[in-house]
């Protein structure tokens, strides 16, 4: 996996995506869940292909065409074999850095002997 860059947003993404681990997922209904509008949750997704946690399919023409002709084909996200867990890592990941980070500013300085 390359480096992620592990924002609040994606953070949500992940967690709401990891509910269902094993179901795929269509863009605009995950932002809906997560309250992010279609111009922030397509290029997390994009980057969360990118990083190997996900991967994408472009939903079966002719179930399409029975379900809602009128509509344009969905595009879906799923987790790649080994993505759920290297979901779970990376939101461990950045809670972990998140807690020395507020640790760090509650600490007290050494210059003040506090």
């Amino acid at each position: 996996m390359s480096e992620l860059r592990m924002t609040p947003q994606t953070e949500a993404v992940l967690k709401e995506m990891l509910q269902k681990s094993t179901q795929p997922h269509y863009g605009l209904t995950l932002g809906q869940a997560v309250g992010l509008l279609s111009g922030t949750i397509h290029p997390i997704l994009a980057r969360l292909e990118r990083a190997g946690i996900l991967e994408s399919f472009w939903e079966d023409p002719e179930e399409h065409a029975a379900a809602q002709p009128s509509r344009p084909r969905r595009r879906y996200y799923k987790f790649t074999t080994n993505g759920a867990e290297q979901a779970r890592v990376a939101i461990a990941d950045a809670y972990s850095r998140r807690s020395r980070r507020t640790s760090a500013k509650l600490a007290p300085s050494p210059s003040t002997g506090q």
